[in-house]
């Protein structure tokens, strides 16, 4: 049981990504079902996690117990994929969501039963009260009646509605801000500034009146760090909302506008859920109650449980008959759909492979690259390695594999996971793995060195072929460039002997890409393995990291110039 002891409406943050939650659970099931969930468990999963292909990381070595906590006792129970008590089991939910064929469908009826205050979330005597809500479902109202709601918005209004009868007061609040917003032109990142804490200010009134503005985390208890930690809480949690919502496929984003909204060929199943999903919280004091009801995976219903209603959407997004249609059951009709919305994704990115290699993106997509360090999108790294694999697609030649997610409307949805390259180039005769960060000093060498050598080595072992990687950043580390030229210099079995891993600032990378553009005739493979081999010759003949940081520039410049 958790104790909610702050006055803003809280999502689960662990997890980042949902997609993530799978198989961890599915991990955390098969090793340990049946077992207490007790420090000795939590600390076996997390070892177990480390060992995993698709974890990345060894969670915490200080205390592993906490790591595990933190991955399994959040968002895995409290929308009730897993039960932890009085021993470890999956539910009928979880079984849905690991195992079955439509995860998204699932995750929808989860997020909508979450709900504040529950047997799981108590409020503390003080806030007692204060909630009463079902915060997914409410922010999914707020955003099909405003159209959409921005991130700005969310971090400073919509963590406020800890009572769904609060619902009006948080909308036109938004409303008003938009107005005022529109009078305050060239000057809104200050103007953001002042509302949002301002509004700190008043959401916790009674508690800096006291005194209390010392949180667990520090022992500093000045109001400005505890303005800057109310602020980081309340970014947190738009985040965290942002993309369980995503998950669901009802919500497109607008990362350069910073905003979600309801994609327009689902309003209809959007205002069936606002129409039928109670908006009281249920079960507040019964465990046994509330797990029952939380365990369940038909729970609430969906538009598309109904059978003519899954007729009816198959009849407009395919060209089925009701005849055709007539023999099948519900599971059959929503297989049907899933095929469709499948077919209709991978067209949409063919569309875009095919207009991309034409360099008809060529300036949008450096436009894109300087947005993104100018910090104008709301998903940075997500969208680097969107932009990254459409610059690698234009430079043609080969099968350009983006790990990274789309979601149904072929957009980037969740950056790649941690186990695989974020970028697969598979040409005739080599491969090239391309990975990306926004990272910056000494975090860059600490988060990236060691995966991005793995990743290089298992690509190289899977497909048998000479293979390189592509390292690219926005500045490269002294420590990040030390480590790869070090690797370059030495055989090791792990990476298939020496390895040829060439880091590139985003600045070069952006102009092999003019110089691309700018040549004769098309790039071919073979130019691209010239750039390598280039760079990987230099490496071995430079006297130090910084001597092959020179030759790195000379490639570059030299690349496709003539």
């Amino acid at each position: 049981m958790a104790r909610i002891d702050n006055k803003l409406l809280f999502f689960t943050t662990s997890p980042r990504t949902p997609a993530k939650m799978i198989p961890e659970i599915q991990l955390l099931y098969e090793k340990f079902s049946g077992c207490a969930w007790d420090k000795s468990t939590q600390e076996q999963f997390i070892d177990e996690l480390a060992q995993s292909d698709f974890f990345e990381g060894k969670g915490s070595p200080a205390d592993k117990a906490f790591s595990a906590r933190d991955r399994i006792s959040r968002a895995p129970k409290a929308l009730g994929f897993i039960n932890l008590k009085p021993c470890i089991e999956l539910t009928e939910a979880g079984n849905a969501f690991i195992y079955g064929k439509r995860p998204q469908e699932i995750f929808l009826r989860q997020l909508l039963k979450f709900q504040l205050p529950s047997p799981y979330h108590v409020e503390n005597q003080n806030i007692a009260g204060t909630f009463c809500i079902r915060p997914y479902l409410e922010i999914l109202r707020l955003v099909r009646e405003l159209e959409y709601i921005t991130f700005d918005e969310f971090k400073i209004f919509a963590v406020q509605m800890t009572d769904y009868r609060k619902f009006d007061i948080v909308r036109d609040s938004i409303l008003h801000f938009r107005e005022e917003k529109e009078q305050n032109k060239g000057q809104y990142k200050r103007f953001v500034n002042r509302v949002w804490e301002n509004a700190i200010l008043e959401i916790h009134g009674d508690r800096i009146a006291a005194g209390k503005t010392r949180t667990r985390e520090t022992t500093d208890g000045s109001l400005k760090k505890f303005i800057a930690t109310q602020k980081s809480n309340m970014r947190d949690y738009a985040d965290a909302c942002f993309r369980y919502l995503r998950y669901t496929g009802l919500i497109s984003i607008s990362h350069r506008n910073r905003s979600i909204s309801v994609f327009a060929d689902k309003t209809v199943e959007v205002d069936f859920i606002l129409s039928t999903v109670p908006r009281d919280p249920v079960f507040i004091d019964d465990i046994y109650a509330y797990k029952a009801h939380l365990f369940s995976a038909t729970s609430p219903a969906l538009y598309t449980d109904d059978r003519d209603n899954i007729v009816d959407v198959l009849m407009r997004i395919g060209s089925f008959t009701r005849r055709e249609l007539a023999g099948k059951n519900i599971d059959e009709l929503k297989d049907l759909r899933d095929e469709i919305v499948k077919q209709h994704k991978a067209n949409v990115i063919h569309e875009q492979v095919t207009e991309i290699k034409s360099y008809a993106l060529y300036s949008e997509i450096i436009d894109t690259f300087n947005e993104i360090i100018a910090d104008e999108y709301y998903d940075a790294p997500l969208m680097f390695e969107y932009n990254t694999w459409r610059a690698m697609t234009m430079l043609d030649g080969g099968n350009i594999k983006g790990n990274f997610n789309f979601d149904d409307a072929g957009q980037p949805l969740s950056t790649a996971a941690g186990n695989m390259p974020d970028i697969e180039c598979d040409y005739d005769d080599f491969s090239l793995s391309v990975e990306v960060t926004l990272q910056a000093g000494q975090r860059q060498y600490e988060s990236e060195g060691e995966p991005v050598a793995r990743h290089y080595g298992q690509l190289k072992k899977r497909t048998g072929k000479d293979t390189y990687c592509l390292f690219i950043a926005p500045t490269i580390n002294p420590a990040t460039l030390a480590h790869f030229y070090g690797l370059n210099h030495l055989s090791i079995a792990l990476y298939g002997g020496k390895s040829k891993i060439v880091p590139l600032e985003l600045d070069q990378f952006m102009r092999l890409i003019e110089n691309s553009y700018n040549y004769e005739t098309q790039p071919i493979p073979s130019d691209i393995r010239r750039f390598l081999d280039c760079a990987i010759k230099l490496c071995e003949k430079a006297t130090d990291e910084n001597h092959w940081r020179y030759g790195i520039q000379a490639c570059v410049d030299m690349w496709l110039a003539s």
